[in-house]
């Protein structure tokens, strides 16, 4: 069973060469391995955290344990990494809305307008796997301002490799000249800018989400918002969001949080752990009908654990906030209960 916990530092990777975050890597990296292990705590990256900083960081592990174990995820292929884990969150994020699609009715994405914030490692895959899918992609975003569609532009695939190059170079979207119609605007955030959409997927950090942005997004017919990022819509959003389903039933906007439409980036960090614990690799067709098949489960035991404890009305979608919460917390109380932690 995995836990979870998040966990950092106030060292900003921007503008420092390769060798200066080699450095910080080894030195962090001599202080954590005292209290990280196979079978004790893994991490893996998160924001600012690539393929470049987790191979500092296992090197610098071996070094000081002598063991060449699956103490972090994310790993290169070649050294103990697992396919589809660079793509795990934004694919998973996609099959999970997926069902919540199927569940409601409104069939698949093909034909789907899609608003993506970010332009990390989150945001690229889920674009690169909604376009796939046939919907169409009209925004991505960073920290600095979003990359809006106009008129009847979108996102191609050509625009994410490029993107993904700048960035893995750590710099703004506003350096790439897009080709086709899409607008820079500095200092915004996707929501407000992209018109009517059918699905939002906030991909980028927390609180990205604001209350007047779940009311644009609402009022522009948008019917369902998952989140990529963790804790992506505040509070006062969520409440939007809830109000919405609770007041228009079926028609209704319908909001997954993080903890489960996220999920797959931890999950593919398991299998990747199953797979180090075996000595062997999967293909990359069975680590993702894995994914695949743990989304499932997590959308179906939200669904079902928010029937179980939630009073709904007649044609009301399940509150997927509340069945995510409430499963999540009755797996860890039922586990300590058993471990003797209260009685």
């Amino acid at each position: 069973m995995i836990g979870g916990g998040k966990g950092g530092a106030d060292f900003d990777p921007k503008g420092k060469s390769d060798a200066e975050i080699r450095r910080f890597c080894v030195s962090f990296m001599r202080e954590l391995s005292r209290h990280i292990g196979a079978d004790t705590d893994v991490p893996a990256g998160d924001i600012g955290v690539g393929g470049r900083e987790i191979g500092y960081l296992f090197g610098a592990y071996r070094r000081e344990r002598n063991k060449f174990e699956g103490v972090l995820t994310g790993k290169g292929l070649d050294w103990g990494g697992s396919l589809i884990r660079p793509e795990a969150t934004g694919y998973g994020l996609v099959y999970y809305v997926g069902h919540m699609l199927e569940y409601a009715g409104a069939g698949s994405y093909a034909g789907k307008r899609v608003a993506i914030s970010g332009s990390g490692n989150v945001a690229q895959y889920a674009a690169l796997k909604c376009i796939e899918l046939g919907a169409t992609v009209v925004s991505l975003s960073d920290s600095k301002g979003a990359l809006v569609a106009v008129d009847d532009g979108h996102v191609t695939v050509e625009d994410i490799e490029a993107i993904m190059d700048i960035k893995v170079k750590r710099q703004a979207l506003a350096d790439y000249t897009p080709k086709g119609k899409l607008q820079y605007i500095e200092g915004a955030r996707p929501w407000l800018h992209v018109g009517a959409v059918d699905i939002a997927l906030p991909c980028a950090t927390q609180n990205e989400v604001s209350q007047e942005e779940a009311q644009g997004l609402v009022a522009n017919g948008t019917r369902f918002i998952a989140e990529g990022s963790n804790m992506g819509s505040t509070l006062e959003a969520i409440e939007v969001f809830e109000t919405e389903r609770r007041a228009k039933a079926g028609a209704a906007i319908w909001y997954a949080p993080g903890k489960a439409a996220n999920c797959g980036g931890v999950a593919v960090s398991g299998l990747e752990m199953s797979q180090n614990s075996q000595r062997l690799a999967w293909t990359r067709e069975e680590v993702d009908q894995k994914l695949k098949d743990i989304m499932k489960n997590a959308f179906d035991l939200g669904i079902k654990t928010a029937k179980d404890y939630v009073e709904s009305a007649e044609g009301e979608l399940p509150s997927l906030v509340a069945g995510s919460n409430i499963a999540g917390f009755v797996k860890v109380a039922q586990a300590m209960n058993e471990h003797g932690d209260w009685w």
